[in-house]
């Protein structure tokens, strides 16, 4: 018919929009809408190499369908009600306000980075903080990794995972420790299944019997916040039966003697007495990983998120260097991230401590480079994290906050305080896809486009750069992330040519500035990632360069190149259980939700299969309180209370209680901090719990923040 042109159907290659394994997948669009997902089974070489997803990744497109997705900017009332306003407004307000702070006092505000989002706005979020004179800049691995990134520093010189994938399956023993691998990251856990078909031994440390723990042949349950105790018991064992390899920890590794000092007296029976766990099982894991030839560690929150996650990640990086497992396939450390870009985010220097590159705010040098290739002069005082923000703003030292797709509100450790801190904030600024529980606190809202919506490069957990197309169309005004923040930097006065500026005109032009700062992704450019859907593993030094497998191969990225073995006495939590609070609480999440639920509370598929969380209680716990399997609780700790129907198992030990915390759960949990990482202590601290009726608990959930609340918009 004339004037009638047929529809387009494309199938678009995206990375998956959720946690760090970093899947590919193919999404089928007609003119710009979604028609469904394929699987990537034609591109060798990438994570999911048979194409399969998890639970989230098979739900990907209902998300992006939400009534309510954001898709104009918006402007608080007085009323509580949010105006429709144009973009040149937002931006212009924005623009203006965060300039006036910064002629007054940079370090009045903060800014939130995302692991949610392409290492392109990363970069500029961060970017435009420095510039605007403050290194208050950060993001979510401050409460998941930052324990990963200053303890494995420590250690070998730099924060990432020392081996991929493919090292997992080649492993003869995977030390799983604090890491329901299973559940957290089903696709990733393929490949330790691999390696057990092949004949490897699994062992596996968590305080629940956990779906991974059913594959463990070696089962380590230890109390919440013991790994000290636990991980030199294995050392004692490994350094007194001369175990370790001798010749790697002579060449290649310093701090022995003063490992071997600290660790004497921790004895498979000492040990049992402080963890829980039975010696013999003890002595029993430290030989098998010892012996072994090939070994991985693998570890996520459980060993990361208290007040000694930086000490604890030496000790998992310390007892992989003594055996002698760093530099050669088969081998290394493996922290798994929860959000797909969180080793990105921290790549790219969205953290208070250190530029692109991990190249510190406070050595001159550095700081000389990049005020010389930004055009401006910068600060050499490392800025604020997270929490700490959160305190600072209740002392009225930071008034204004840029939040660019996180949820502090939900994620952030002890949320009274936050909500508390929020309400004094003098500007806020949210930039989102969706109305979150931080939006309530916001000034300006700024509509965000999703991931698969737009596109850019991500870094998954194993160091691989990929680029992620855009399938669909954003919906109404809604822009991309990058656009945004270009958009606001121009506003705020940076104009300037090349990288003294905010003048993009796309993604690819912003990852060729990364190139030009950022060393380990200095061959990583936009059309080699396009040309190879696989992707290309940092560090890579140059074009040519086909990117790097395994790390310290030949020396360790400290300044004499060795290996800095840690020795650490033992302390537990911050918190423990007395006579007020008996129970020690700790955290977990579900296979089918993700984080603060922003998405995945938004797939009906994934709600009606997961609908609400359980908190785990053991069987002899639950009947001296009078607890059954459906009962309403109320958990309580110093910070807040929080109810929940009961789930009696013997998945716990005794004396400890499991709840999921994508619901809102840490309004009871401690932001005591790691003194190194300023991770806050999400995963154990004392409770008590009561039975309590529906009424009460209804009643206690209007104290609870709505993951997903209703704003008011008044068209503008």
């Amino acid at each position: 018919m004339k004037g009638v042109f047929p529809l387009e159907e494309k199938l678009v290659p995206v990375v998956c929009p959720y946690c760090g394994v970093g899947c590919r997948l193919y999404i089928k669009s007609l003119d710009g809408y979604p028609r469904g997902i394929e699987y990537a089974k034609d591109i060798p070489g990438i994570s999911n190499e048979n194409g399969k997803l998890c639970p989230k990744g098979n739900a990907v497109l209902e998300y992006l369908l939400a009534k309510d997705r954001l898709k104009k900017p918006l402007k608080a009332t007085e009323q509580g009600k949010f105006v429709e306003i144009s973009w040149s407004e937002a931006i212009k307000e924005v623009a203006e306000r965060l300039r006036a702070y910064s002629k007054d006092d940079p370090n009045a505000m903060m800014f939130f980075g995302s692991a949610r989002t392409f290492n392109e706005p990363n970069y500029l979020i961060q970017k435009l903080a420095r510039m605007l004179g403050t290194n208050n800049v950060d993001h979510c691995a401050r409460l998941c990794h930052s324990s990963t990134v200053s303890g494995l520093k420590a250690v070998f010189g730099a924060g990432a995972m020392t081996n991929t994938y493919k090292d997992i399956e080649e492993a003869n023993v995977i030390f799983i420790i604090g890491h329901n691998y299973a559940e957290t990251h089903p696709v990733g856990f393929r490949y330790v299944l691999k390696a057990k078909e092949r004949g490897a031994k699994v062992i596996v440390a968590d305080p629940r019997f956990t779906r991974t723990a059913w594959f463990a042949d070696i089962f380590l349950q230890h109390y919440p916040g013991t790994d000290i105790a636990l991980l030199n018991g294995m050392m004692h064992v490994i350094i007194k039966e001369n175990l370790y390899d001798e010749d790697f920890v002579r060449r290649r590794c310093v701090g022995f003697d003063e490992l071997a000092r600290t660790v004497e007296k921790f004895t498979p029976e000492y040990v049992e007495k402080i963890t829980g766990v039975p010696a013999e099982l003890i002595v029993q894991a430290a030989r098998t990983f010892a012996t072994a030839g090939k070994g991985v560690i693998t570890w996520a929150m459980g060993l990361t998120q208290h007040t000694h996650g930086h000490d604890n990640v030496r000790l998992a990086a310390t007892l992989s260097a003594i055996c002698g497992y760093q530099g050669k396939e088969g081998c290394g450390v493996s922290p798994m991230r929860g959000q797909n870009n969180v080793q990105g985010a921290c790549d790219l220097g969205v953290l208070p401590n250190v530029f692109p590159g991990y190249q510190a705010v406070t050595d001159p040098e550095k700081r000389k480079f990049f005020e010389e290739f930004w055009g401006v002069e910068l600060s050499g005082e490392v800025g604020l994290t997270v929490i700490e923000a959160a305190h600072a703003i209740e002392k009225g030292k930071v008034k204004a906050y840029y939040v660019m797709g996180e949820n502090p509100v939900i994620s952030d450790a002890n949320t009274n305080h936050v909500l508390k801190a929020l309400q004094k904030l003098e500007f806020m600024v949210v930039q989102d896809i969706v109305p979150t529980p931080t939006m309530e606190f916001a000034d300006i809202v700024l509509p965000a486009a999703a991931m698969l919506e737009n596109e850019g490069s991500l870094t998954n957990t194993e160091r691989r750069v990929q680029w992620s197309f855009q399938a669909l169309n954003p919906p109404g005004e809604a822009r991309p992330d990058w656009w945004i923040v270009s958009e606001i930097g121009k506003a705020a006065g940076f104009s300037g040519d090349g990288a003294r500026g905010f003048r993009y005109t796309s993604p690819e032009d912003i990852l060729r500035e990364i190139n030009a700062c950022t060393p380990q992704y200095r061959g990583i450019t936009p059309e080699r990632l396009k040309s190879n859907l696989a992707g290309i593993h940092w560090p890579c030094p140059s074009e040519d360069h086909p990117g790097t497998r395994v790390l310290y191969k030949e020396r360790f990225l400290t300044p004499d190149g060795k290996a800095h073995l840690a020795a650490v006495d033992y302390r537990g939590p911050a918190e423990v259980p007395d006579e007020e609070y008996p129970f020690l609480l700790t955290t977990i999440r579900y296979v089918g939700h993700y984080h603060t639920l922003t998405m995945t509370g938004r797939s009906r598929a994934l709600v009606k299969r997961w609908p609400e969380p359980l908190a785990e209680i053991h069987p002899e716990d639950a009947e001296r309180l009078g607890i059954k399997t459906g009962d309403w609780i109320k958990i309580e700790t110093r910070r807040g209370a929080y109810p929940v129907r009961a789930k009696v198992t013997r998945t716990v030990k005794k004396g400890v209680i499991a709840v999921p915390w994508h619901w809102g759960a840490n309004v009871l949990t401690n932001d005591a901090l790691d003194p190194v990482s300023k991770i806050p202590e999400t995963k154990a601290c004392a409770c008590r719990i009561a039975k309590i009726s529906e009424e009460e608990a209804r009643e206690l959930m209007k104290a609870v923040p709505k993951v997903i609340p209703e704003f008011e918009v008044v068209k503008g």
